[in-house]
């Protein structure tokens, strides 16, 4: 009898979180679990307007043998965008017809982005090349994360805004 209870239970309480995940998941809430921006609860907000410069938004990669190579290095997570990852926020740096160009760190139209320094190998000392730069081109977007470790546009160079979500909004955040 106790371990039907038991049973009974933990069935009850799995529907009841599962049931909470789907409603979170289609009400545009999502976890962030990587240290790009601050962890914790955040939620895809419909983008009102054109997107800009300085906007932190949720997007999906392409499917591109540089995200293939990517997720095969364990930098992205799975998730509901095309080819299973998960979406990613960044801030957008540059906009359609904006010079970007890459050195050891990041200048869109000979300005320098702060916290935008290149690095040469991942955390597990793995070569790392860095975009050739260039004018970000029509529908696209270059985007940027202060996190030193980021894997952003840096590195992939800019991304389509078909993947664009919507702005991201912290809900319940923490930074580690």
């Amino acid at each position: 009898m106790r371990k039907r209870r038991v049973l009974l239970f933990l069935t009850g309480s799995a529907v009841i979180i599962s049931t909470l995940a789907a409603a979170a998941f289609t009400g545009g809430y999502r976890l962030n679990l990587t240290p790009s921006e601050p962890l914790g609860l955040w939620r895809i907000e419909k983008l009102q307007r054109p997107v800009a410069i300085g906007d932190l938004v949720f997007l999906c990669p392409p499917m591109t043998a540089v995200f293939a190579e990517a997720w095969r290095r364990g930098y992205l997570r799975r998730g509901m965008c095309v080819g299973g990852f998960a979406p990613l926020i960044k801030t957008v740096a540059a906009l359609p017809g904006q010079r970007v160009e890459i050195t050891d760190h990041v200048l869109i139209d000979d300005r320098s982005i702060p916290a935008s320094s290149v690095s040469g190998t991942d955390g597990e000392g793995r070569l790392l090349l860095p975009d050739s730069g260039g004018v970000v081109p029509p529908r696209h977007l270059f985007v940027h994360s202060s996190f030193a470790s980021s894997y952003d546009s840096r590195y992939f160079g800019p991304v389509p805004d078909s993947g664009l979500l919507g702005l991201a909004r912290p809900v319940f955040t923490f930074h580690p």
